[in-house]
């Protein structure tokens, strides 16, 4: 009997590159996709991809949804403690181990390590430390498509959001920029691919442009803010 595994979907192309390569090895029974999703706005944090869509993406990969509700602005404490709670309920159920599409952030596959150790869950990562200009050769090759809904304006301009991914696109990103968006440059929504029984549906609505306040190391630092382009998807 194979174990019992959940997966962090994320609804973009690291999530479904990393469930297509779990599918392929056949060494563990997905019980279900877990994502975590804006209470206020119910839309995928960070992707800014909404509900609607994200049901649809788990319908036509055939596997159940556990949406993660939480409040618009989580301080750490708050996420960790939803997470463990969520967490342990998925345990009670038999499930022994979680899988994430992270590729070479360190602290990041720690912090998940650490968190889940204390509920006795194994984190699992397809994709750890392959390059990542491969992986998305790889990801268009397999026949997957992906659309840019968010990118982080230190890094790429608003032209970039709304685009869909393709060898154009890679060969556009700036040098500073890694080809699967790994440090957080964008991010994407996957519609198709050889994971799912049919395509996502959507039209490409308005760009939004929003900030977020950047943390102080020091309470006399200046104010600074993180800037994004959101590419609003609606679901058709």
């Amino acid at each position: 009997m194979k174990p019992k595994a959940l997966f962090n979907w994320s609804s973009g192309k690291d999530s479904a590159l990393a469930l297509y390569k779990t599918l392929q090895e056949n060494r563990f029974d997905i019980t279900s996709l877990l994502t975590s999703v804006n209470e206020e706005f119910q839309r995928i944090s960070m992707h800014g991809v909404h509900v609607s869509l994200l049901e649809k993406q788990a319908e036509s990969l055939g596997f159940p949804l556990i949406k993660m509700e939480l409040p618009k602005e989580p301080s750490m404490e708050e996420y960790r403690d939803m997470m463990n709670t969520t967490m342990e309920k998925i345990r009670s159920q038999g499930t022994t181990h979680s899988i994430f599409g992270d590729i070479f952030l360190e602290d990041l596959r720690k912090y998940r390590e650490d968190q889940l150790k204390e509920i006795n869950i194994k984190a699992v990562f397809p994709l750890w430390k392959m390059n990542t200009e491969n992986l998305i050769h790889e990801f268009l090759n397999l026949g997957f498509k992906t659309i840019v809904t968010c990118v982080n304006e230190t890094y790429l301009d608003k032209s970039f959001a709304g685009r869909i991914i393709d060898k154009d696109f890679i060969k556009d990103l700036p040098e500073n920029v890694d080809p699967c968006g790994e440090n957080g440059e964008f991010h994407t929504f996957t519609f198709d691919g050889p994971i799912f029984k049919n395509p996502i549906q959507f039209e490409i609505g308005e760009i939004v442009k929003k900030t977020y306040p950047k943390p102080k190391s020091n309470p006399e630092d200046q104010d600074e803010e993180y800037v994004f382009w959101f590419c609003d998807l609606i679901s058709k």
